[in-house]
């Protein structure tokens, strides 16, 4: 559980209280910290992640020794210092070649860690790529391809497209122009290699362009603008149990009303349903036809001289038959 401060004095009342859940979060920030040994490629990464995010992110140059796995309350003080739920520490060495540590934090408390390392021979950063840039606080668009990431069970991949898609979903939108659609960013996770190490995550930055097309519907390409990162999955710290349920509470309120006999199909078209009383279908107005008509009386007697006419006339026929086979 969560550790619960109570306040000495009315100053530091006010400041818990400015730190208590709302009901609508602000925008999430990711604070981009480094270690005391950091390569030249993780920091140019960084700035790269950093202009993505952007204004919803913070980069600190400065050194810092933290071991994240090992004592976490650095990071939670910074946390809770730049308002920052999430964060994220660059470090190398020999064992952990470019390590990226991505951290989620909840009530100024580490939530969960994922550690990664980044392949050297295939990364490439914002500057190496040519041409137009996308603007700055865009909402892009988000899209996972892999089994890996659809497990059943939890397992590092599921945990890795959970904070993946925290760090790079941006903020809530009640409306979306289309003309704001620019940026795509894909994770598609490979195969198992045969010597038995784990599936690399590929991370690709797409610029999506609308070109004339000579009809209504314009024509759609897309562009790599960086970076480009491939990275393999190292450590992880999964949140406990108690700590994710309370995380995923959701404030009274904010859910929407559900509307009786509404509902919506997969495309997303709304389906109503009306509930009528019993009706009377012997008041029910039906088309009128002549042909359909009866006669008062004289109906049912020739219904029955018809019948015996029908009948004698199959008589006669049948002793012609008899006649003619003797």
């Amino acid at each position: 559980m969560l550790r619960q401060i109570k306040p000495k004095n009315a100053r530091s009342k006010r400041e818990l209280a400015k730190r208590e859940p709302l009901a609508h979060e602000n925008t999430k920030t990711v604070l981009l910290l480094r270690g005391t040994s950091c390569s030249s490629l993780v920091q140019d990464l960084f700035s790269d992640i950093n202009a993505l995010k952007r204004p919803f992110s913070i980069r600190f140059t400065k050194k810092n020794d933290i071991h994240p796995f090992e004592d976490a309350s650095s990071l939670e003080f910074f946390s809770q210092k730049n308002d920052a739920s999430l964060l994220l520490f660059g470090s190398h060495s020999k064992k952990r070649p470019h390590c990226m540590t991505w951290v989620r934090c909840f009530g100024g408390q580490v939530l969960d860690m994922m550690e990664t390392y980044v392949i050297k021979d295939t990364a490439r950063t914002l500057m190496q790529f040519k041409g137009e840039k996308c603007k700055v606080g865009l909402k892009p668009l988000l899209s996972f391809s892999g089994a890996q990431f659809e497990s059943p069970v939890s397992n590092q991949y599921t945990l890795a497209k959970s904070i993946l898609a925290d760090f790079f979903r941006g903020g809530e939108a009640a409306a979306i122009d289309v003309e704001g659609l620019q940026l795509m960013i894909n994770f598609a996770a490979g195969e198992d290699s045969q010597d038995g190490s784990a599936a690399k995550i590929h991370m690709r930055c797409w610029r999506i362009v609308t070109k004339r097309s000579g009809q209504k519907v314009p024509r759609v390409e897309v562009e790599e603008i960086g970076p480009r990162i491939d990275f393999t999955i190292g450590r992880i710290k999964e949140a406990e149990a108690s700590v994710w349920k309370e995380a995923m509470k959701k404030p009274k309120g904010t859910e929407p009303k559900v509307e009786k006999n509404i509902e919506t199909d997969l495309v997303g078209d709304k389906i109503g349903r009306i509930h009528l009383g019993r009706q009377d279908l012997t008041e029910l107005q039906t088309r009128k036809m002549k042909g359909l008509k009866r006669d008062r009386e004289a109906e049912p007697e020739e219904v029955v001289d018809d019948m015996t006419s029908v009948r004698d006339g199959d008589i006669e026929a049948e002793q012609v038959k008899r006649q003619r086979t003797t």
